[in-house]
């Protein structure tokens, strides 16, 4: 008899804890949107509720930023860090924003912008020029009484070192601000996957991985093009920005990285950092006086506002064989450097101009999208 009031007790005790973890496990959660690249944000859904989390906002973040996606445009049903989608009245804070949100053509979704006169692509350029884009201040002074007027359902902003004031009045005000950190991302690659931040935004996720796998495939064709080249053409970059020191990419920046896939010898390609180095111009000398090509040579614009800087500059090669290329002379019709604005965007593009300009036979009918010889 006892015996099977044990055996009964055993079973019920087996389907109580059975239950509980049937219980324990009703809590799911999985990944909505496959990143390859891209570290700074991901997507999940937990309970059935989409969820737009930004892991790297700024610069030594210490907390990840959650969002609810809904689609719910009910304001009585709103909670909070939610943002009803898709979006249709939004404000940008940064030009390398733009060619996200146009590439998913919801340019005419922009309702404010900050010193504008850098933006350069035409569809967005006209849209200022016709006022339906309103200038709101300077990207570190936002005028907050403009863009409260324009009532955006969200504002998409960036900080370098910790949470903006402007933005967070914003925030205080009711109105969604969610950080963008793509300019944090350290591959070429991850910096265009956040076009799918914004098809989150947009509800057009599947556009959004459409068009990054186009971008992917680009790149990754570029890069096989010269993957097998013995002939490794070497490279020097940055320039004298303040006093004796030079600054250029650390080996293992985004910079450095577009050369190593061109498969091009960076004289810098060993050293440690993901930023920039400090060095003097002595050592770069030595390094990289026989350099064959001079890629982004700081600001400089012309081979003479060079010279006006340091005269020294004429005993490297690269200058003396005319083999220096910049990004920043192809601007747009208000002055914006186009490479700031797009190459994020379009790291495809700026692969092939490095490949077009030191392995031209690899691209013979490329032309030159960002960069251009210094004259």
């Amino acid at each position: 008899m006892k015996i099977k009031i044990l055996q009964v007790l055993l079973v019920v005790s087996c389907l109580i804890a059975c239950k509980k973890e049937v219980k324990q496990n009703t809590s799911t959660s999985k990944t909505a949107i496959t990143l390859k690249y891209a570290k700074g944000f991901e997507v999940k859904i937990e309970n059935g509720v989409k969820k737009l989390l930004v892991n790297a906002p700024f610069q030594n973040a210490n907390k990840t930023f959650e969002f609810v996606i809904s689609k719910d445009t009910n304001p009585k049903n709103k909670i909070a860090n939610s943002i009803q989608v898709p979006i249709e009245r939004m404000v940008v804070t940064s030009t390398t924003h733009i060619p996200m949100v146009e590439l998913l053509n919801e340019q005419t979704s922009i309702v404010g912008f900050p010193y504008s006169r850098y933006v350069s692509s035409k569809k967005t350029r006209q849209l200022i020029d016709d006022g339906k884009i309103v200038e709101i201040g300077k990207e570190s002074s936002l005028n907050i009484e403009i863009l409260l007027d324009l009532q955006p359902q969200l504002v998409v902003g960036y900080s370098v070192n910790s949470a903006d004031k402007s933005l967070t009045t914003i925030e205080k005000s009711g109105i969604p601000v969610i950080y963008n950190g793509d300019w944090l991302e350290e591959t070429p690659l991850g910096r265009a996957e956040w076009i799918k931040f914004f098809g989150v935004l947009y509800n057009k996720e599947k556009k959004a991985d459409s068009i990054f796998k186009s971008i992917e495939q680009n790149y990754l064709e570029a890069k096989a093009l010269v993957k097998n080249l013995k002939d490794k053409p070497t490279i020097l970059s940055g320039a004298i920005m303040n006093k004796d020191v030079w600054n250029l990419p650390a080996g293992e920046s985004f910079v450095a990285q577009f050369l190593k896939d061109a498969n091009l010898n960076y004289l810098w390609q060993n050293t440690v950092g993901k930023g920039s180095l400090s060095l003097s111009f002595e050592s770069v000398f030595d390094k990289g006086a026989t350099a064959n090509y001079w890629i982004a040579p700081g600001y400089f614009s012309s081979k003479e506002h060079m010279l006006k800087n340091n005269e020294i500059y004429k005993e490297f090669n690269a200058f003396k064989n005319d083999e220096i290329y910049t990004p920043s002379t192809k601007k747009g019709a208000t002055g914006g450097i186009i490479y700031y604005e797009i190459a994020p965007t379009r790291p495809d593009l700026v692969l092939k101009d490095l490949i077009k300009i030191t392995n031209p036979e690899q691209l013979p009918d490329y032309k030159l999208t960002f960069f251009e010889k210094m004259k």
